[in-house]
């Protein structure tokens, strides 16, 4: 599995010769509706197995959560249902709060 850093999605986000992937966020809902990332599509990490048919397989999909332990979980079972290209961000959100967006509420 592949890893990127807040910056590096910050990075990654705003060049505009790129196609954004998919950001898929696996916190509770809770967690999600305190902050995210724009754009976001939020999974809680138990229900990925009942709905992996609503992602594409096929499409760059980064894992998000707190800290970044739940979404490498997620990413670790994307990649093994076949799933092409997968990252997972390291620090999760926090690092995103702390390192991109400082305005960001945090938790």
């Amino acid at each position: 599995m592949k890893h990127m850093t807040a910056p590096e999605l910050a990075a990654r986000l705003a060049d505009p010769a790129r196609a954004r992937p998919l950001l898929l966020d696996v916190r509770e809902n809770w967690e999600f509706a305190t902050c995210q990332i724009a754009g976001s599509v939020q999974i809680a990490m138990n229900m990925i197995p009942a709905r992996i048919e609503e992602l594409d397989d096929e499409a760059e999909v980064v894992c998000i959560c707190h800290h970044g332990a739940r979404s490498m979980q997620v990413a670790a079972f994307l990649e093994r249902a076949g799933f092409a290209d997968v990252t997972n961000l390291t620090g999760g959100i926090h690092a995103w709060a702390v390192q991109v967006d400082p305005a960001m509420p945090t938790y």
